[in-house]
């Protein structure tokens, strides 16, 4: 899969605009009239962060051309449905939207046969996860997406397990008490245990600027999977403090994104 190359769908990657925060306000106000060149701009100017988002599917054995074509689809999609009055960076909004789409893609498209049934399942589980991540910034257990749609948190696993892409090591298969397991955690391999799985791009600035302590909790929980006790055994502290750490830094994110 050749990620690098400098041309993908005729689209020349090494010369992709990027639209600063006032031009973005002026594009919007443009694309709320109306104005289809107003449109046309702003998604050429979000470009990058499709190509960004395709980077992480380099091991799917996807071809890229298309896995950026269908990260468009999700771009368009999130531009036709973000609500500026909500006070949230159209990044934030896209991210999820982006990934969505080719992990969709990405499941459907897999040689596994999966029944409509099972599969339905996992797409009201996984939209409502992405509903409470959206709503609380952290992931649900399995527990509370069963309560959500009424299903038996035991079916919801084994559905989410079948539909998950056979090549990539970064889907999660389940949650579980804010820790996502995916197919690499279930391998040996030191290489993809270490790298992050759901790096939000919005969200790297407002990490800077969080104190050294709750940027270290953050990314230990958040990026890397671990668990309070863990990170408290790892730190030094009690569980208590790292809860109590954790919640201070959702919440300086949640200032931030606003």
């Amino acid at each position: 899969m050749a990620c690098y190359k400098v041309e993908i769908s005729g689209v020349n990657t090494s010369k992709l605009p990027v639209l600063t925060n006032k031009e973005k306000e002026e594009l919007f106000d443009k694309i709320a009239d109306g104005d289809e060149r107003a449109r046309e701009t702003f998604i050429n100017g979000n470009l990058r962060l499709v190509l960004s988002i395709v980077q992480r599917f380099a091991g799917s054995g996807e071809n890229v051309d298309d896995l950026f074509q269908i990260g468009c689809v999700g771009l368009i999609k999130a531009l036709d449905h973000f609500d500026r009055s909500l006070n949230v960076k159209f990044s934030t909004y896209a991210v999820p939207m982006i990934l969505g789409e080719i992990r969709r893609h990405l499941r459907d498209s897999s040689q596994i046969r999966v029944s409509r049934s099972m599969r339905d399942t996992a797409y009201k589980a996984l939209h409502s996860r992405e509903n409470y991540i959206r709503k609380h910034q952290k992931d649900p257990t399995i527990q509370e997406i069963a309560e959500e749609i009424g299903i038996d948190k035991e079916e919801i696993t084994v559905a989410l397990d079948a539909i998950q892409s056979p090549v990539s090591l970064y889907e999660p298969v389940y949650t579980e008490g804010g820790d996502a397991l995916c197919v690499m955690d279930q391998i040996s391999d030191k290489k993809n245990k270490e790298e992050n799985w759901v790096e939000e791009i919005a969200l790297n600035e407002a990490m800077k600027k969080l104190p050294e302590r709750e940027k270290e909790i953050v990314n230990l929980r958040f990026y890397r999977g671990r668990t309070q006790i863990e990170v408290a055994k790892e730190l030094g502290i009690s569980q208590a403090q790292v809860s109590r750490l954790e919640k201070n830094a959702l919440y300086l994110l949640r200032r931030q994104l606003s």
